[in-house]
């Protein structure tokens, strides 16, 4: 700031000796704020600023507008909590001037000052939209930061914040075109195809959903949440074929993880590979014995078995084994006890038979 350079050209034969004066002086405290920092002289540097914005011909000046533009937006950040009265918003005549000095293509002459103008003014406008944030107020930080993107600022963190903004605001069409260009361009990051999928949950389709999580996982991989959140969608979707051929990776990420397990379990079974079902589903149980929902799962398959092969021992305590330590987990789970009533039939118990019909009837006679 200290280096730039103000080159306010000046024309004698359309300004008048009072607004060339107040011009240069305005011009001159500005200069040595941006030297020295020192707030006096851009407060001086306002007052000039002001005194040489008087008429119409003032207002159309480039010159004028130029120290207007450069003093308001150092104002817009150096004095960040208003201390100092105005009649508009630094920031609003800031970019009032901008506006102008753009529609007369002053950048040609005036480079660094205009970058500087919009330096300022993207401090100030993220100032007022951090401030949003922390307040929780979504819609104003959203204001804030397109704002900031109307200047011309086409940086990642800008855009990124647009994306979460936008969702937050329910603005789900554009959010999901901000989040759209961060995944196409260079060295996207995991969790815009993570957040993205949650956008398109909320205002897309399923397919959409899955489509983001399916690219994201052909980019990242070894990314646990990408893989995580998929194996979920297919869950959702029944698409046991496609959790076949991907929860494998997911398991070898991690290993103990209990729900993981289950759902591989879940899946063989729906396949018919009811060796690789069990499998899991055990693995399950060694991970969380108490598992209600493996347990009744191959006590189910179990039975399955016993019903081809009722004379087989083995099947037979296992299948009891599973039925009752699940039906003692959920003593009044219905599913459990119909699997115990058919096996109760098959064997022939008619005393738990008798017992457990009775407590089938309770539950579910309205």
């Amino acid at each position: 700031m200290k280096n730039l350079l103000i080159s306010l050209l000046i024309s004698a034969s359309s300004l008048t000796v009072v607004a060339q004066s107040n011009l240069k002086e305005g011009s001159n405290s500005f200069a040595l704020y941006t030297k020295t920092g020192d707030f006096k002289h851009l407060e001086n540097a306002r007052k000039f600023a002001d005194a040489a914005f008087q008429t119409k011909k003032d207002t159309t000046s480039v010159n004028n507008n130029l120290l207007r533009a450069l003093v308001y937006s150092s104002l817009a950040v150096a004095d960040s909590t208003r201390k100092q009265q105005y009649k508009l918003d630094p920031i609003d005549i800031s970019i009032k001037s901008l506006k102008l000095l753009d529609a007369k293509k002053a950048r040609r002459n005036f480079p660094a000052e205009m970058d500087y103008v919009r330096q300022n003014l993207a401090g100030a406008i993220s100032y007022q939209g951090s401030a949003a944030l922390k307040e929780e107020k979504f819609d104003k930080a959203y204001k804030a930061y397109l704002r900031i993107d109307s200047l011309g600022f086409k940086n990642r963190d800008l855009k990124y914040n647009l994306a979460v903004l936008a969702g937050k605001n329910k603005d789900y069409m554009n959010s999901i075109n901000y989040y759209d260009q961060l995944i196409k361009a260079e060295d996207p990051k995991p969790n815009y195809f993570l957040e993205l999928a949650q956008i398109y949950s909320l205002g897309g389709t399923k397919q959409d959903v899955l489509n983001v999580l399916e690219k994201g996982r052909a980019i990242f991989p070894e990314n646990k949440q990408i893989l995580f959140r998929l194996i979920d969608v297919y869950s959702a979707n029944n698409s046991y074929d496609a959790i076949l051929n991907v929860i494998a990776d997911a398991i070898r990420l991690e290993p103990e993880n209990v729900e993981l397990n289950y759902i591989a379990g879940y899946s063989y079974e729906n396949a018919n590979d009811l060796k690789k079902a069990k499998e899991y589903y055990n693995n399950v149980l060694r991970l969380d014995p108490n598992n209600y929902q493996s347990n009744l799962a191959l006590g189910l398959i179990n039975l399955e078995t016993l019903l081809k092969d009722p004379t087989n021992q083995d099947i037979q305590d296992l299948t009891i084994e599973y039925l009752l330590k699940a039906n003692e987990i959920k003593p009044y789970d219905v599913n459990a006890l119909k699997a115990l009533a058919k096996y109760y039939t098959l064997i022939d118990d008619a005393l738990q038979l008798d017992r457990v019909n009775l407590l089938l009837n309770q539950l579910t006679v309205k």
